[in-house]
């Protein structure tokens, strides 16, 4: 099908034999991208992984401890104590650029620098429980803000990762091999045409030889005569 699409000139070899260098070139860096990619996606899974048993290590140990001391405490008096925050968390959102990805990078700031601003109740009526759970909560809040950062960096990682094999798979699969069976083919077509019109010449140049043997011979039985 490719050779009856294909114009056998000169300028069409020409063009393909530089499409094929375009394209092995591509190939290679895009299986170098592919490559790399594969090793950070890699470590950044590790991480995440890491960083998942780690918040939810976190969250579980908060979670028993809010359970212990919600059975100290009555129910009204927990809820007065959480009812209103005493720290506040701004969140700032920024970008890195990994392999032409963009990674998403999170920090964030509170609104004081005192650690016991975390606490937004008094310590006379609540429990000692009470003050880990929230204490282990904003331990946790570094983490569990890389968490969000590795997971979304995995999530776009993977899809460049796919897009990019695909992009490796098309080059080294259908684009290169159709462009060599195009040279090919023309390369074929031209050698043909080459020695057709060499025939062609070789004939013409017999026939050319062969009138002017005739001519000469006529010219000389004429000369003859004449004597």
């Amino acid at each position: 099908m490719a050779k009856t699409q294909v114009n056998p000139t000169r300028m069409e070899l020409t063009r393909l034999k530089k499409k094929l260098v375009t394209a092995t070139r591509g190939h290679k860096l895009l299986k170098d991208k592919r490559d790399e990619l594969m090793r950070q996606f890699l470590d950044l899974a590790r991480e995440n992984m890491e960083l998942r048993k780690k918040v939810e290590a976190g969250i579980l140990s908060a979670n028993r401890n809010f359970v212990i001391a919600k059975a100290g405490m009555s129910e009204e008096t927990l809820n007065t104590a959480l009812m209103a925050a005493k720290q506040e968390v701004y969140l700032e959102t920024g970008s890195k650029n990994i392999m032409s990805v963009d990674i998403p990078v999170f920090e964030y700031k509170t609104r004081t620098a005192d650690e016991n601003d975390i606490y937004s109740y008094g310590f006379a009526f609540t429990s000692c429980d009470l003050d880990d759970a929230v204490k282990s909560l904003a331990e946790v809040l570094p983490d569990m803000l890389k968490l969000a950062e590795t997971e979304k960096a995995c999530k776009l990682m993977a899809a460049e990762i796919e897009k990019t094999r695909r992009r490796v798979n098309a080059l080294e699969h259908v684009i290169i091999p159709e462009t060599q069976k195009n040279i090919k083919y023309i390369t074929m077509k031209l050698d043909e045409n080459e020695r057709s019109t060499q025939i062609r010449l070789m004939k013409v140049k017999d026939m050319m030889l062969e009138e002017a043997h005739q001519y000469s011979a006529k010219q000389s039985g004429f000369e003859v005569t004449v004597e």
